[in-house]
């Protein structure tokens, strides 16, 4: 009997590249939004900084124009961290979008697992019936032989 091989390997190849290329897709979308978050993350630190010394300058009693300027600079700060936070919700909603792409991806290789596993038992049973049939052939044809002699 011939070696097995699965009818569908190459799809089943190609479903798991894709498979593969969703998953780095994914990956790929959780480093940027790490790399957001982390932005937006310096920017609150860099904003409660800058609030500290502000602080500090309207106490030694500075000017006016000083105080106005920091309270500019952290208007515009926060204004960065809104413009990443909206940008973080954005990156999470691609990759709510991704991963759906990869639970498909992996509903597609899992199916043709599945057929795969029913072929190659299918082969077994019938690799198997062959043997069994072989073997009474071989029996049959020793007691044919046996009692010719």
């Amino acid at each position: 009997m011939k070696k097995f091989h699965f009818t569908l390997e190459k799809l089943k190849d190609f479903r798991g590249q894709e498979l593969d290329r969703q998953k780095n897709a994914l990956s790929a979308l959780q480093a940027e939004l790490r790399r957001i978050n982390d932005s937006a993350e310096q920017l609150r630190l860099k904003v409660a900084e800058q609030s500290a010394q502000l602080e500090l300058v309207c106490a030694s009693g500075a000017m006016a124009s000083d105080i106005a300027m920091r309270k500019r600079y952290i208007v515009t700060l926060q204004q960065e961290i809104h413009l990443k936070e909206q940008q973080a919700v954005m990156k999470q909603q691609e990759i709510e979008k991704q991963l759906d792409a990869v639970v498909e991806a992996t509903k597609d290789v899992k199916t043709l697992e599945k057929l795969e596993e029913k072929q190659l038992e299918e082969y077994k049973a019938l690799e198997s019936k062959e043997n069994e049939q072989f073997i009474e052939e071989f029996v049959s044809g020793q007691t044919v032989r046996a009692g010719t002699h």
